[in-house]
């Protein structure tokens, strides 16, 4: 099993953030992403995420909804719970993902 904290968009030692939603939800993906593989594991191994979205709207939704596609098909999508929350831990962080995966052997 591999618990993932919450991983957001930012990038690099310091961190960095973009300043726009899809871009933060794509670098947060990309993070989980090299974690999964430090595990020798792929998103397909994932059974549940909780996603923490600031100022969540439909237009947001549909943007995770996408980004998403791009890593689970719909058959492979893991339970999730979505909580829309006012802000973050860092100022200009606008989402967070964390995960639990598992590798039956």
């Amino acid at each position: 099993m591999c618990f993932i904290s919450g991983q957001s968009g930012g990038l690099g030692e310091h961190h960095l953030l973009a300043t726009d939603f899809q871009t933060q939800v794509q670098h947060a993906l990309e993070n989980v992403k090299i974690i999964l593989q430090n595990h020798s594991m792929t998103f397909d191994h994932i059974v549940k995420i909780t996603l923490l979205i600031v100022d969540h709207n439909q237009e947001k939704l549909r943007i995770w909804a996408e980004e998403a596609s791009k890593v689970w098909s719909s058959a492979s999508l893991p339970t999730s719970t979505l909580i829309p929350v006012s802000q973050l831990a860092l100022p200009d962080m606008l989402f967070e993902i964390d995960a639990i995966a598992v590798k039956v052997k």
